[in-house]
């Protein structure tokens, strides 16, 4: 009786682990995208989108962070664990700036397991 229980459970931790790698496979790694305007009038506050992509999210393979950085200087990072997950493949994150010069923003994200693809720049001009 405690054998069958025993190879009960290597099969079924087997088909678990199967399962997790079939979903690995699909993976693809963590990446961004910026929107917000190209340019805008000097002192106008402009709200800016990050969106971020990564296909096959479960407890042991997801975005582990996100981040986004302003002329260079890290503005904001959400990260992201086993319980913490996003809340699926493809979510967003906002930002507010008041831009007062002109602006880049560069988003990045990256995987637990495969990293992320090159970071995203984005450039905000002040119109004339």
């Amino acid at each position: 009786m405690q054998k069958s229980y025993a190879l009960l459970t290597i099969i079924a931790a087997a088909m678990f682990l199967f399962c997790v790698s079939i979903s690995a496979a699909w993976a693809n790694k963590s990446s961004t995208v910026i929107e917000a305007p190209a340019s805008i009038a000097k002192g106008t506050e402009v709200t800016i989108t990050i969106k971020v992509s990564h296909e096959g999210n479960n407890f042991l393979h997801h975005t582990k962070w996100a981040n986004v950085k302003v002329n260079g200087e890290e503005k904001n990072r959400w990260d992201f664990g086993w319980f913490g997950k996003p809340e699926s493949n493809n979510f967003t994150r906002t930002i507010t700036l008041t831009i007062n010069e002109p602006t880049e923003i560069i988003a990045e994200a990256r995987c637990n397991i495969h990293g992320g693809e090159p970071s995203t720049r984005f450039m905000i001009n002040l119109q004339d």
